[in-house]
């Protein structure tokens, strides 16, 4: 029940968000970045400190972007230094989609089409009908999983292809298409996947998407949160023991919390 809860959220999250995104067809990363799609914007940063496998960048925001080093590792690009200039391509969700130094080539493009048959367990692999008829099978970046997860067989979207021919974002094709997946998402199966446990207390609660813990090894960790998991961890307090579920993003994809306390009491309504 909480996992359906929880997928019923992000598929809510990305209707809301894709109706903005095909209303805002035009924006100005777009603009500059066509191989973007449209919601998906770029910004500027630096790299301020390598701690473990991520990098922390400083973008000018409120609170700076950590990035895992995997992210790159997997494409076989250098990994970034600190004092490096960087390109943050963001999702319509505030999530990273992908990471390059300033003036370094990406090689993304967007491809229209259709799911053309139910994902697999996993929900790592799609097969695509493009609107030229042609099927073609593509793997899916974990950032994309839920949202990819919640665009039915047959419906027109829109998919962001990386470097490594894995779908990295997606969105529906048009608002016709948006509202006949909000009429079938009961038919999609939740979001399954590998997890790792990191089991901590609180030092910092949710803000501006992250949270940090004291892991039982003693280490600090901060980890980006999914937007569909950040309703659960907004009564989460300082000190409060908790286990997140980290993704192959070094994300937050699911939460388990003590029993009894005021969180995970709110989840389970």
């Amino acid at each position: 029940m909480l996992r359906d809860h929880t997928c019923r959220l992000a598929i809510a999250g990305m209707w809301l968000l894709a109706a903005v995104s095909v209303a805002q067809a035009d924006s100005g990363s777009q603009a500059n970045h066509p191989e973007l799609l449209s919601g998906d914007r770029v910004i500027l940063g630096t790299v301020a400190d390598i701690k473990g496998d991520q990098a922390r960048i400083d973008t000018g925001e409120v609170q700076p972007r950590f990035v895992p080093m995997g992210v790159r590792k997997s494409k076989g690009l250098p990994e970034l230094k600190k004092g490096d200039r960087v390109e943050l391509t963001l999702n319509d969700q505030n999530l990273l989609v992908d990471v390059h130094l300033i003036g370094e080539a990406s090689h993304h493009r967007v491809v229209h089409g259709k799911i053309a048959e139910p994902l697999d367990t996993g929900h790592d692999e799609a097969v695509i009908r493009t609107s030229r008829g042609k099927e073609e099978s593509y793997g899916i970046r974990p950032v994309a999983r839920s949202k990819v997860a919640s665009v039915p067989v047959g419906v027109d979207a829109v998919f962001l292809i990386d470097e490594m021919e894995r779908i990295a974002d997606v969105t529906f094709g048009s608002k016709e298409a948006m509202h006949q997946s909000a009429e079938i998402w009961q038919k999609k199966s939740p979001l399954k996947g590998n997890f790792d446990k990191i089991s901590g207390v609180v030092l910092t609660p949710l803000d501006h998407n992250t949270i940090a813990i004291r892991t039982e090894d003693g280490k600090e960790q901060r980890y980006e949160v999914r937007p569909f998991v950040q309703p659960r961890l907004k009564g989460v307090a300082k000190g409060q023991e908790i286990v997140l579920l980290v993704d192959e993003e070094h994300q937050v994809g699911d939460v388990a919390l003590p029993p009894g306390s005021s969180a995970a009491a709110g989840g389970q309504r």
